[in-house]
């Protein structure tokens, strides 16, 4: 095999029930093209990994930098691909799947926003993964892959994540998961089901510009509360599973009015045990404003809701517009048929 191989994975939006998806709760999400990472990847003599601008190491001046700082963070891709391909070996070495004794160059960029919670370094990880798998003609089940695509971030770089962003990017379209501990226990990995994205009435996003809060800081001390049985904390999560259940019905039913109130439901919990930073307050109740619903597509940064009709989403647009927010339509990605 000689000719390049290209992978992409796309942005992840958490519909409703997240943050639970770590603390053994029940989500549903999606993932859309209008943002994703794309890795390329074809035959070297040796192994090697290719940055882009989000690795760069030199700079005009102190300013830039830290201006780069402010919107990429300390660490950019490379880790990324360094740390999938290592946990890739690994798991093909302790599975005893055969790798052909070839190298590779790897290159990747990507065009999600950073650090607004929609999954862009899953992202990087789950196309690099992809694409190692094509190009070592290497079969892992999906529910598996997920699985190593989080160890990537947990165990080898030590980021607080959870399952649901790696699940939606593997298994795509509309995925709903149930991380129920006895299910995790008995099956080594959760109930994933792929609903109809047609079930979805009208959605639109939205993500903070110039945003420099990411998960890893966002996620601060909500799992020491948890371990610790902090009842508010792990009621929070038990709601959150529920209200999934009940997002679930709505949308086989097509009750949408009950699911956007469910969506507002989602964030006004998250409120009530997580510090959010002003601009994030500033951006849901300004979207909500407009008669939307709105809550975090993921750890904070970017909004998903439902609204009426397109007099609203012009309304949401001009809203949202001054505040240095961003709108879109999300272009969902049904699933592919691949393992």
């Amino acid at each position: 095999m000689n000719e390049t191989i290209s992978s992409r994975a796309y942005a992840r939006a958490g519909l409703i029930g997240n943050p639970s998806d770590g603390y053994f709760g029940k989500t549903i999400s999606f993932v859309f093209t209008n943002f994703y990472a794309e890795v390329n990847l074809h035959p070297s003599g040796h192994l090697e990994i290719v940055g882009n601008e989000r690795d760069r190491s030199s700079f005009y001046n102190m300013q830039e930098l830290t201006e780069d700082v402010a919107r990429y963070g300390y660490y950019g891709g490379i880790r990324l691909l360094k740390a999938a391909i290592r946990r890739f070996f690994i798991y093909c070495r302790d599975n005893s799947l055969s790798l052909d004794s070839k190298n590779f160059r790897i290159s990747y960029r990507s065009n999600i926003p950073h650090r607004v919670g929609l999954a862009g370094s899953s992202a990087i990880i789950t196309a690099c993964m992809q694409a190692l798998l094509q190009f070592y003609r290497v079969d892992i089940a999906k529910p598996a892959l997920a699985d190593l695509i989080l160890k990537v971030e947990t165990e080898e770089l030590g980021i607080s994540a959870g399952l649901q962003d790696r699940v939606a990017q593997v298994y795509e379209g509309l995925v709903y998961m149930d991380f129920d501990r006895r299910i995790m226990s008995e099956k080594g990995h959760g109930d994933y089901i792929n609903l109809d994205i047609n079930l979805l009435p009208p959605l639109y996003m939205a993500y903070l510009e110039d945003a420099s809060e990411g998960s890893e800081i966002f996620h601060n001390n909500i799992r020491e509360r948890f371990d610790s049985g902090e009842e508010l904390v792990v009621n929070a999560m038990k709601f959150w599973a529920d209200l999934t259940v009940q997002a679930r019905d709505c949308l086989l039913q097509g009750n949408q009015d009950k699911l956007g109130d469910l969506i507002n439901r989602n964030f006004d919990k998250r409120r009530s045990i997580y510090k959010i930073s002003t601009r994030n307050l500033q951006m849901i109740d300004a979207a909500r404003s407009t008669g939307a619903t709105a809550k975090f597509t993921g750890s904070g940064g970017a909004i998903v809701g439902t609204y009426d009709n397109e007099e609203t989403y012009i309304r949401l647009v001009n809203v949202l517009k001054p505040l240095g927010v961003s709108v879109f339509k999300p272009d969902i990605r049904p699933p592919q048929n691949r393992a």
